[in-house]
């Protein structure tokens, strides 16, 4: 074992897993979709409500000024957390879908226009996806996409065929969520800004596996969801260079965005409540934090240890399913195992496997265009976090079994 857990303990930090499904104690395999909370978060969120629930930034009463102060220490852990140079290049959004929302309406809006180019990658989620989309057809851009092998790995040899001086913006996945693969997103990086492309990250999957420097990766932004760490949902981050950012028009117009307002003319607060319009989710942010010390207080190293080892387990112990076949095997991958079993549909096998307490993602994980690229509808997905057994493991292999009788 290449960890320092005591896996018993950390069980007994999620409440959840107690729970009772359908008469047998939860087997919860649904983690690249959210991670469980610990009870250290659930007990910021209710504490925040409990003693010190007010509006932040402007209020000069003792309430608002301890959930002010809160809310901004979460901003600097949270920079801490990614490496940024500065606090005001974390901006609060409302999930890693929102983030890139933001970059391509304020930053796409304003600097790219017709003919210029957009590379995205195959095995992109919806959210990096359709933005891009939408992007292109009202400005007249093109969109290009990164083919990848059997294996589930980018062909970065056609990566490069793509990268022209019209490739003026590169968005692309750290970890595919149906997959598992984790992209060379530095050398990606790298080769964007060779020919003058700015870089998005799309790090939903990556933030809960693997150490994120940004500035080691020298990404422009890098957009996350802190419920995929540990956290609370509705809440994630946005890094953004501060040039970059500030070089942005706002995405949203509202109160805490502006400086003055009168009926002739507005100016913008400065980074990063610029981009932060409205009430933000304030609970959600200050609990946010916890999730963080919580990880770090394991280690991301030996997180990633542990689920590798479990990882491990599950790929030889399906290998015993006749007709099982995973879905993404590349070289370097976290802990989800995706999979299809010939003859019984990903959904069928999903509805048995809850029947018996265990919890997977059935369905395309809003990534379409991957599923046609391997000439299937959808795959049965388990992922693994750090409070995984390989005893539950063995309860899914046990699971498959009962389903292959029953449809095989």
């Amino acid at each position: 074992m290449n960890h320092n857990l005591n896996i018993a303990s950390i069980r007994n930090d999620f409440p959840i897993l107690n729970e009772v499904v359908n008469g047998k104690q939860l087997v919860y395999f649904d983690n690249a979709a959210t991670t469980q909370k610990p009870r250290l978060v659930l007990d910021a969120l209710s504490g925040y409500y409990e003693h010190y629930n007010a509006n932040i930034h402007r209020g000069i009463h003792h309430l608002a000024e301890k959930a002010t102060s809160a809310f901004e220490q979460s901003r600097k852990r949270l920079q801490a957390f990614l490496n940024a140079a500065h606090p005001e290049e974390i901006i609060f959004t409302y999930g890693t879908t929102d983030g890139i929302n933001l970059v391509a309406s304020a930053y796409g809006r304003k600097f790219l226009k017709e003919g210029d180019e957009v590379i995205i990658s195959t095995m992109e989620h919806h959210s990096n996806i359709v933005p891009w989309q939408m992007l292109c057809e009202e400005k007249g851009c093109i969109l290009k996409v990164i083919p990848i092998n059997d294996q589930g790995e980018l062909l970065m040899d056609e990566y490069e065929k793509l990268l022209t001086e019209k490739t003026k913006f590169v968005s692309v996945v750290h970890v595919s969520n149906a997959l598992g693969t984790i992209n060379p997103i530095k050398e990606i990086i790298a080769k964007a800004h060779a020919v003058g492309a700015k870089v998005l990250i799309d790090g939903a999957q990556a933030s809960s596996h693997i150490e994120i420097d940004v500035q080691d990766l020298d990404c422009d932004f890098y957009s996350l969801s802190l419920h995929k760490i540990y956290g609370p949902t509705g809440m994630g981050i946005l890094y953004g260079k501060r040039d970059l950012l500030n070089a942005m028009p706002p995405y949203r117009g509202g109160g805490e965005m502006i400086k003055e307002v009168t009926f002739a003319k507005t100016t913008y607060n400065e980074l990063p409540y610029k981009f932060e319009a409205g009430t933000p989710n304030i609970a959600d942010v200050v609990a946010a934090k916890f999730a963080l010390d919580y990880v770090d207080a394991l280690g991301k190293p030996n997180i990633a240890a542990y689920e590798n080892e479990l990882l491990a387990y599950a790929t030889e112990a399906v290998k015993e399913i006749e007709g099982l076949r995973i879905i993404g095997q590349a070289k370097e991958k976290v802990s989800v195992l995706s999979f299809v079993i010939d003859g019984i549909h990903h959904q069928d096998i999903g509805v048995l496997l809850d029947q018996q307490g265990i919890a997977v993602r059935t369905g395309h994980h809003c990534t379409q265009p991957l599923m046609n690229r391997f000439g299937i509808t959808g795959t049965s997905r388990a992922s693994f976090a750090v409070y995984n057994t390989t005893e539950e493991i063995d309860k899914l292999i046990q699971g498959l079994h009962k389903v292959k009788r029953m449809l095989g």
